[in-house]
């Protein structure tokens, strides 16, 4: 039978009780909801009881657009329903625990909203966490893919280190796992083709988490940073070496360093900055964010190790 369709946002706010949007960008999300024909070019009344956005964006427009969507008015007040609410529920888990239905939601906005959301969440995913007031759910999100990130280049650099000075990938893997090092990027997600199976590094790192979308979470991060002015040097580092997008990226990069550094040199950051450049120029940037173990840490496959 299909699923009916609408030309515009406008349109399928008008025809809908509960909305639900999962967009690449803050800029998409914010064109969704306030550009011409969106969401909320109704004025200030909504027909959909309960918005929920799935995106993964920074806290302030997740912020911004709730705010606006509290100052509207329900066109038909039902059930307990008063006014319209807004829920920031990015996902964790990607295109693996979206297609097992495993996901899990992380939720901003209002309690009440919340636990009436929450039937609606667990049908599409496996677990919901309640993270605070509007926002909060993209908080909880930029955060966790920056100990992600940070993570996976922690396992992929000791892991080269250790191939690099004659200790098997597998070994070490063994090793981690029965230890102190133990964490997802080397129990569940291993970098180093020829170790695990069903994970992007055995498949020459194709599907999984693109780089180039773990370059947009960090820059989320680093941004959000630098708006609380909070130390977070391994954000910034993070965010280099998975990707750079262009010169001004270079200087923020820079000026942080000026600003949280004692060194004076900047010589070994310009030869980063050129390697990390050429990695995307080669077309890495849509390989799975572990492909840093092969692209920037020159790792090698366990058979070849």
């Amino acid at each position: 039978m299909g699923v009916s369709t609408k030309q515009t946002p406008f349109g399928v706010a008008e025809a809908s009780d509960v909305l639900i949007t999962m967009l690449p960008s803050s800029s998409h999300v914010l064109n969704v909801y306030n550009g011409p024909d969106g969401l909320l070019q109704g004025g200030d009344i909504l027909r959909p009881r309960l918005l929920i956005d799935s995106s993964t964006i920074d806290p302030q427009t997740s912020r911004k657009i709730s705010a606006s969507v509290s100052k509207c008015t329900l066109k038909e007040k039902k059930e307990n329903w008063e006014s319209p609410v807004m829920l920031d529920a990015p996902v964790s888990g990607g295109v693996v625990a979206a297609e097992a239905g495993s996901l899990t939601f992380m939720v901003g906005g209002s309690e009440d909203a919340y636990l009436a959301a929450k039937s609606l969440l667990l049908s599409m995913g496996k677990n919901t966490i309640f993270c605070g007031g509007p926002g909060n759910g993209s908080v909880a999100k930029i955060c966790n893919n920056l100990a992600m990130a940070v993570s996976m280049l922690g396992v992929s650099e000791a892991l080269a280190l250790g191939q690099s000075l004659g200790i098997t990938a597998s070994t070490l893997t063994n090793i981690f796992n029965s230890s102190s090092a133990r964490c997802w990027s080397s129990d569940s997600y291993n970098p180093v083709p020829g170790v695990m199976q069903g994970v992007p590094s055995s498949r020459n790192y194709s599907g999984g988490f693109a780089s180039k979308l773990m370059a947009k979470d960090l820059n989320l991060a680093a941004s959000s940073a630098e708006e609380v002015d909070q130390r977070c040097p391994l954000t910034f580092l993070a965010k280099h070496i998975s990707y750079i997008d262009s010169a001004s990226d270079c200087i923020k990069f820079f000026k942080y360093r000026e600003r949280n550094s004692n060194s004076t040199s900047y010589a070994d950051d310009l030869i980063t900055f050129y390697r990390f450049t050429e990695i995307c120029k080669d077309g890495h940037e849509s390989e799975d964010f572990s492909c840093v173990f092969r692209h920037y840490y020159s790792g090698k496959s366990e058979h070849n190790s």
